[in-house]
């Protein structure tokens, strides 16, 4: 990811989020308190074209594997290329930067989408719902439903964005509000299907992102504090009063 270091203030209040979700479900509640304030840094915000142009980079590769790649590229182009430039250019310097045969054919259909207003303008995108960019950015090539809802928490700062297939999402929530078992390790199985999130996720609207936010901690910390005998039915607090929650780890 291209940072400059600067972050932009998010377009809702986060006090307001918090104590809505507290008091719309005291489970969710408490792991709010145990993990602590709502630190969400939105992403510098390139065009939606640059945005999707970097996802596809990073799709199924180690986060440093394709930063590399990014960079090659851009030193190539002087720059994140311009949709016409792009499809201007032959694979061979493409394919020399790192970026593989499937991943050149989506970024040329990104380009092609970009130039005929299927993939909107920065300024365009803004006066959008989520499910208008969502159907819109899902028709480029190689972009799903969960690469664009990262996109609208991440760049964007909708409120409301709740990725129900995300793997982290779906392990915090069995971490949250399930009854683990407690003689064997998480499986997979015991992750909670989307139609079960999305029942519980009713009552967190419309601040579904932030819920998302705090499930995805839940997940972090479980694994940054995981052992052989992390199990979820405890919970203890480091001497900085750090509250972590014991638990399966995956």
């Amino acid at each position: 990811m291209i940072n400059n270091g600067k972050s932009r203030k998010l377009p809702f209040d986060p006090a307001e989020a918090l104590q809505h979700l507290r008091a719309a479900d005291p489970k969710l509640g408490a792991l709010i308190d145990r993990a602590g304030d709502f630190t969400l840094k939105l992403d510098p915000s390139p065009s939606p074209y640059e945005s999707l142009l970097e996802s596809i980079l990073y799709q199924q590769l180690h986060g440093k594997a394709a930063a590399t790649i990014h960079r090659r590229l851009r030193e190539y182009f002087g720059g994140d290329p311009a949709p016409q430039l792009l499809l201007d250019t032959p694979d061979d310097p493409i394919r020399a930067a790192g970026v593989s045969g499937n991943k050149i054919k989506a970024l040329r259909d990104l380009a092609a989408r970009t130039l005929d207003g299927t993939v909107p303008t920065h300024v365009a995108i803004r006066k959008m719902t989520d499910d208008e960019i969502v159907e819109r950015l899902t028709q480029v090539r190689g972009i799903g439903p969960w690469t664009v809802e990262m996109l609208l928490i991440f760049r964007m700062g909708r409120p409301d964005v709740f990725p129900v297939t995300d793997y982290g999402v779906r392990k915090g929530f069995a971490l949250t509000f399930q009854r683990l078992p407690k003689t064997r390790p998480l499986a997979a199985a015991d992750l909670p299907k989307p139609d079960v999130l999305l029942k519980r996720g009713k009552r967190w609207a419309p601040f579904r992102s932030v819920a998302s936010w705090y499930l995805w901690r839940a997940s972090a910390q479980c694994h940054a504090h995981s052992s052989t005998s992390c199990y979820r039915r405890s919970h203890t607090r480091t001497p900085a009063g750090t509250a972590q929650e014991s638990c399966r780890s995956l």
